[in-house]
């Protein structure tokens, strides 16, 4: 049963990571690449609220591994980067690694909180 609840999970988190990225791209003009941003910052906040809540295995396995597995993107966070200038990819580099961690961080919080 865990396997499925990966599956579906992804079923929603790809979509989602596609259209959130289109959505925030649209509304910029620069070549900063804000939809990756976005999604793996709210990935990472979203994993660490499920992470911190201590969800059933269900739960971990359909939000966490499926949704946010499919909703966030290392790949296309390093092929940005890499095409980045030099200002730019340092920016985002430092920024996503420090922004995923703070959202991760909150969410933990957030997640343990009764």
């Amino acid at each position: 049963m865990v396997p499925l609840m990966v599956v579906l999970g992804a079923a929603v988190g790809a979509p989602a990571r596609y259209l959130t990225d289109r959505l925030v791209q649209s509304r910029h003009t620069t070549g900063f690449p804000w939809g990756t941003f976005t999604v793996n910052v709210v990935g990472s906040f979203v994993l660490g609220v499920v992470t911190g809540a201590a969800a059933s295995p269900w739960v971990t396995a359909l939000v966490g591994t499926g949704f946010c597995g499919a909703l966030t993107t290392y790949s296309t966070f390093g092929w940005e980067t890499i095409h980045l200038s030099r200002p730019q990819a340092a920016l985002n580099a430092v920024g996503s690694v420090a922004a995923g961690l703070g959202a991760a961080a909150l969410g933990l919080a957030v997640g343990a909180h009764p």
